[in-house]
């Protein structure tokens, strides 16, 4: 018998399964409309179908014109300059080969672009950053729109691209769609060092060499950047959304385990269609239960504040109503159970080694912090993901029971002794408005901060006080017009450093911004995605500088406290406006701008539809 359900879990999914009662059952309403028992492309007429089959390759075209065999849909985010998308240079090979030996087909589908924030940090590709997700998610439904499909494999791994996929692949919820990771790059320098030396060269104590040798020697390879920020926070999300094969998160690119995981992934699909009888579509996978498993993982791991965005979008592709609230009472009773950087000093690789997902989903599950009764493209039931793959001495792929025990207590940590016992995240309220807080990584002593604010309209010009020395002391930096509607929601990561410098010098320091912050941010306080935003009158934009802002991560509360009151003041600074962007390659920018939701509803700017719909389409979160 699995053990009882935490009170609070079975609490918070009844009321998100009551709030989302009409929006939930109008979408599956509608993807149980559009599932086929027979392969898809029977429907079509002839010259579409002709259009369908034109370019196949020659051993798979005539079985794509008889209509016997299912049809296989391949989406991928491949490029060769972002490190975590280079492994799927050579994945539709392997994908088709193993479909076709599975006795069905497969076709390429459709690619979509994959930005790295890594890249774009501080740069002015970073205000699309965030908007991608919502072009990847449509590029995705573009790519299974074509009635040519009886299931998806999506390739993905990075921080606006899973969410993307997920979203788009749920407007086509009634196809069986598995995700395919690619895994983490092996461990290079340690990310402490590399903090130590971004900090040295803030600071004028290291050169441009020096600081270009050690980012070099971090990031030095094929698969995702090694810290826990988003990219890794997805693919524990879809592991334990189970959407993923178990097991299959953090296997390292180019090794056999790997390839083996790719040719089972692309079998499995093949297995669930709605042509045989295990028929699993992605939107039955993706339910409430589901979405509260999701972010109970990302509690008890302290994964990436960007998924208090993300998860809420996705949620709201499957018809599901997840707000901040949902977050902040779980967060309550779910324990600190890993220490990944920046949370920690392992990297995801140790996090593995010391029992990865498996260990970190029996132990969720055995507390009754998750869900066991969910559906997954492995089958029925949660208790499947408590195993491991691993490859026999005649090179078969077989899942083993984890280990019961954490291989490393400094980065893996059972329920009965956590490293905390709440979440990595909470939600912050008060006379600012409503914010998100990641704590996972700053130090108790660091979570409560009343100082002056020191108020910037971006983040240059925060970098540039601190250089005067104009920072020097007690500060909370407020950086204002850095929300979705003001330029598109950037990450702020490039004050890292600086804040960090000022903390070790022994100031009270924390950041307070409408902004993001990258999901590898650590031991600074910071107060993120605070709503209202200031470019729609949020109390942000009556700031001053000197105002005393006090951020109480342990009480919850966010706070301004003005001699004379606030809302008589009329709004300060320069926030964007079209013409801001103008002229730098981004005017399409401006349409999503204006577009866009608040933070705590997703900054989707695809809104769900108020009637279903005839016919599948792309929907985002419950957005303006």
């Amino acid at each position: 018998m699995p053990p009882p359900l935490h009170p609070v879990v079975r609490a918070v999914t009844e009321r998100i399964v009551a709030r989302s009662a009409v929006t939930r059952r109008r979408y599956l309403d509608r993807i149980d409309a559009a599932a086929h028992r027979r392969p898809a492309r029977t429907g079509l007429g002839c010259a579409n179908l002709a259009h369908g089959f034109a370019a196949a390759e020659p051993e798979i075209k005539p079985e794509l014109r008889r209509g016997h065999k299912v049809n296989i849909a391949i989406v991928s985010s491949y490029n060769d300059m972002l490190s975590a998308h280079k492994p799927y240079e050579n994945y539709p090979r392997t994908i088709k080969q193993a479909v076709f030996g599975a006795g069905a087909l497969a076709q390429f589908a459709g690619g979509v672009p994959a930005m790295c924030d890594g890249v774009t940090q501080g740069r002015p590709g970073m205000e699309l950053s965030l908007f991608s997700r919502d072009v990847i998610a449509m590029a995705t439904a573009v790519a299974l729109s074509h009635d040519m499909f009886d299931g998806a494999l999506l390739l993905g791994i990075c921080d606006k691209i899973v969410p993307g996929l997920l979203i788009g692949g749920l407007a086509f919820g009634h196809l069986p769609t598995v995700l395919v990771p690619g895994g983490p790059m092996t461990s290079g320098l340690a990310n402490a060092e590399k903090s130590r030396v971004r900090q040295l060269y803030t600071e004028g104590k290291a050169t441009r060499e020096d600081l270009l040798d050690a980012e070099a020697a971090s990031y030095h390879g094929p698969g995702t950047c090694t810290f826990y920020g988003t990219a890794n926070s997805n693919q524990m999300l879809v592991e334990i959304m189970g959407l993923h094969l178990p097991g299959s998160s953090f296997v390292n690119p180019g090794t056999p385990l790997r390839e083996a995981l790719t040719a089972a992934a692309a079998a499995r699909v093949t297995e669930i269609t709605a042509t045989g009888p295990s028929y699993t579509p992605m939107g039955r996978v993706v339910d409430e239960k589901a979405v509260v498993n999701a972010v109970v993982g990302l509690l008890a791991t302290g994964g990436s504040t960007n998924h208090t965005m993300h998860l809420v979008a996705v949620a709201a592709a499957a018809g599901i109503s997840l707000t901040w609230d949902d977050f902040g009472d779980l967060s309550a009773v779910v324990p600190l159970l890993a220490r990944v950087y920046p949370n920690g000093q392992a990297d995801v690789n140790h996090f593995q080694a010391a029992g990865g997902m498996a260990y970190l989903i029996g132990q969720l599950l055995d507390a009754g912090l998750l869900h066991p009764d969910v559906q997954t493209v492995a089958g029925p039931g949660l208790d499947r993901y408590r195993q491991e793959p691993f490859l026999d001495p005649d090179g078969s792929l077989v899942w083993r029971p984890g280990p019961t025990r954490s291989l490393d207590h400094d980065v893996l940590r059972p329920v009965a002794d956590p490293f905390t016992p709440d979440g990595g995240l909470r939600v912050l309220d008060g006379t600012l408005g409503r914010a998100v807080i990641k704590v996972s990584a700053v130090a108790p002593a660091h979570r409560v901060i009343a100082a002056p604010a020191r108020v910037f309209d971006d983040q240059a010009q925060v970098v540039a006080a601190f250089r005067r020395g104009e920072l020097d002391r007690d500060v909370v930096v407020v950086v204002r017009y850095q929300g979705p509607r003001a330029n598109g929601m950037p990450e702020l990561h490039k004050l890292t450093p600086v804040l960090g410098v000022l903390q070790d010098r022994g100031h009270r320091v924390a950041l307070v911004t409408d902004g993001r912050m990258s999901g590898a941010s650590g031991k600074v306080p910071a107060a993120i995605h605070v709503t209202p935003e200031a470019a729609v009158d949020g109390v942000l934009s009556r700031v001053r500088d000197g105002d005393l802002v006090r951020l109480d991560a342990e009480a919850g509360t966010l706070q301004v406290e003005t001699v004379d009151p606030i809302a008589d003041r009329a709004p300060a600074g320069t926030p964007p406006d079209d013409e801001s962007f103008a002229g730098t390659g981004r005017e399409l920018f401006n349409v999503f701008r204006h577009a866009a939701g608040d933070a705590d509803t997703g900054a989707a700017v695809f809104g769900l539809p108020a009637a279903a719909p005839s016919r599948p389409q792309l929907v985002g979160s419950a957005a303006g």
